[in-house]
């Protein structure tokens, strides 16, 4: 089989260098890299340049629509049988496409998409970030997960789709706030069979400080009411968990400045939950430094996601603002 690795790049040319570094050891060859400079400014066109050679790559530069839109002028232009699509920020184990191929020619997926993991290079906070972005005690425990809560919905960071899907379904039709779920939402819509490679790992990069982690989460709450608006039903109580959880951090907060006697409780059930990441995290990483951070990090991904949440819920929902 051949693939067409497809990645929508956004001034970021030191991280495209490490991923292509990471495509050259690729044990599987039959492959080629479509690299699309979505508007940017601090270009990586000398560095692409530079794996020539290496790879089979095709550098283009188009004006700056998204990373939605951006993947879509990847597909129209890719000459695989199979399209993979990776976030910029993302290192490829080298066999990766081994795996993805092996898998795919005896039990074949339409569509698949693969979990994130922490690699050894990365800083104990996008360790930390990365623990809580895949701990089952978050929202990161239902992405990339063999018990997947409804339907598996691969993501954009680690994400292929067949041709056969690309000519039928077509591209992405939002660019951002959840295009990658609508996307999936849509693949299974027209009955394409879509699973998770356990085994086809990346390695994704995190944010490097917890105001940028903060930012980006927010960005997601809000994502996920973008995807309701297209599919109501797709919104599940499990998806108001941070909101809940950031009303019950606000409520703890205030039951204690006000002396009720019910902070107590809440108290109890905070410091409960304080530990369970805390050790959880260490036993995962064996490392106390990365297992507290990895409760800033919870906490951050958690009230960050179910403020966006709550926001665009009230303007989107509420108030039917557009």
């Amino acid at each position: 089989m051949f693939f067409s690795i497809i990645i929508p790049l956004y001034n970021r040319p030191q991280e495209i260098d490490e991923l292509l570094a990471t495509l050259v050891q690729q044990t599987y060859k039959h492959f080629e890299v479509l690299v699309i400079e979505d508007g940017s400014t601090n270009k990586a066109d000398n560095i692409v340049s530079g794996y020539q050679d290496k790879l089979d790559i095709r550098y283009f530069e188009k004006a700056n629509e998204g990373q939605g839109f951006t993947r879509n002028f990847g597909f129209e232009r890719a000459k695989g049988d199979y399209f993979i699509i990776f976030d910029s920020d993302c290192l490829i184990p080298a066999d990766y496409l081994q795996i993805v191929n092996d898998w795919l020619s005896t039990n074949w997926l339409d569509a698949y998409g693969g979990p994130d993991g922490a690699h050894e290079s990365f800083t104990p906070i996008q360790k930390a970030i990365s623990y809580s972005m895949t701990s089952p005690f978050t929202t990161g425990g239902i992405r990339g997960s063999k018990k997947a809560i409804g339907q598996f919905h691969p993501r954009s960071f680690n994400m292929g789709i067949s041709r056969q899907v690309w000519e039928k379904a077509g591209g992405f039709i939002i660019t951002r706030l959840g295009e990658d779920i609508e996307y999936s939402i849509r693949v299974h819509s027209l009955g394409f069979k879509i699973g998770l490679i356990p085994e086809a790992i990346v390695y994704h990069k995190r944010r490097t400080d917890f105001l940028k982690f903060y930012k980006q989460l927010h960005f997601f709450g809000r994502a996920r009411i973008n995807i309701y608006k297209f599919f109501p039903s797709e919104l599940k109580a499990v998806h108001f968990f941070p909101a809940l959880f950031t009303l019950g951090i606000i409520f703890t907060l205030v039951a204690n400045l006000l002396r009720w006697q019910i902070a107590v409780l809440c108290n109890a059930v905070l410091i409960s939950i304080i530990l369970l990441i805390f050790f959880h995290a260490w036993w995962k990483n064996k490392s106390l430094k990365i297992a507290f951070l990895s409760v800033i990090a919870a906490f951050t991904q958690l009230t960050a996601y179910g403020l966006g949440f709550m926001q665009d819920y009230w303007k989107r929902v509420v108030l039917k603002r557009s």
